[in-house]
């Protein structure tokens, strides 16, 4: 007879890294823990080579592979683990095996694995996976949340209130494996939304990506420095929450799946601004919102509409819970 593993209340978000797969486990780990009262540990690792380069699931005693930098992954487990990113799955199956099951174990995105490896498999539907552990997203998880926005409105009100309304939020990223941002295509942008800014009497609220660059940046300043704005110079506080909370209608450039879900889970008005080639999964992703009513090709005119907030983290963190038998706090 063997002791049960020793668990304690804890929800660990684990990835290896990356700011997306980082932001996408503790987003979904926050909205556990609101459900639960149970704190988030954030752990970041790494798989040496050549195991990083197997399918996770072949990885023989994987927790003795991470690289010497890795946060500590051993006991006591935790209730519930969340990774992303397809090299932070070999640590789930481990956690998941020496834990003995009673660790709950979920995995966003398509771990490109298996699923019967998780407990809880959350990919976005336009990955195709199915699974009666898999519980397909419309967009990204993400770590945008009603209690972080209504924060970050009441920080950047005062700096917003001497700009008329309605206030065009605006999210820019950049170049991505299939699109290519350049300064023609940002003065464009820029014109068109200096445009509606100018028809509809209201003003720009922007912030850029790091993946926008700074030719793209100045390009887009350019063409929109004569209609009333304000273009984050990344200097102090980055204003995205406050331009989410804040904004009367958002425009978000469709590079990004992250970008437009944390934009959608406001419920604004919501416009898309397409730059270049789609891959087919992001192009499947922006067709479904679309049809959908949630997000409407920019064009340079704005119009109110309504549609119900895609939530996709907190309907995920609501299946956890449910599947844990616990009733949320």
């Amino acid at each position: 007879m063997h002791d049960t593993p020793e668990t304690v209340n804890e929800i660990w978000a684990l990835t290896t890294g990356e700011a997306g797969m980082a932001n996408q486990a503790r987003g979904l780990a926050e909205a556990v823990a609101e459900r639960t009262g149970w704190p988030v540990v954030q752990k970041t690792i790494g798989m040496r080579r050549p195991w990083r380069a197997l399918p996770m699931h072949w990885v023989p005693r994987p927790l003795t592979k991470l690289t010497p930098d890795s946060d500590e992954v051993s006991p006591p487990w935790p209730r519930v683990l969340i990774t992303c990113g397809r090299r932070s799955a070999a640590a789930s199956i481990a956690v998941r095996r020496a834990s003995q099951g009673q660790c709950f174990t979920v995995h966003v995105q398509d771990p490109l694995i298996p699923p019967r490896h998780f407990d809880l498999v959350a990919p976005p539907r336009h990955d195709g996976l199915t699974g009666p552990n898999v519980l397909p997203t419309r967009g990204a998880i993400h770590h945008v949340s009603r209690a972080k926005l209504d924060e970050a409105a009441g920080q950047f009100r005062e700096h917003f209130t001497h700009l008329p309304r309605p206030w065009i939020g605006v999210l820019l990223g950049g170049s991505n494996r299939t699109m290519r941002l350049t300064p023609e295509k940002a003065r464009r942008i820029g014109e068109q939304l200096a445009a509606a800014a100018r028809t509809h009497g209201g003003s720009l609220l922007v912030t850029p990506s790091r993946r926008t660059g700074d030719e793209n940046t100045r390009a887009l300043a350019e063409a929109i420095a004569d209609v009333p704005h304000l273009l984050w110079n990344r200097e102090g506080p980055n204003p995205y929450f406050g331009i989410l909370g804040l904004a009367d209608h958002l425009v978000v450039t469709g590079d990004s799946a992250s970008m437009v879900s944390e934009a959608a889970s406001t419920g604004k008005p919501l416009y898309v601004i397409d730059f270049g080639r789609y891959s087919k999964r992001l192009e499947e992703f922006h067709r479904a919102l679309r049809e959908e009513g949630v997000t409407r090709r920019f064009d340079g005119n704005l119009a109110e509409w309504e549609y119900d907030p895609v939530d996709d983290t907190g309907m995920v963190a609501d299946a956890i819970v449910e599947r844990l038998g616990i009733t949320p706090g």
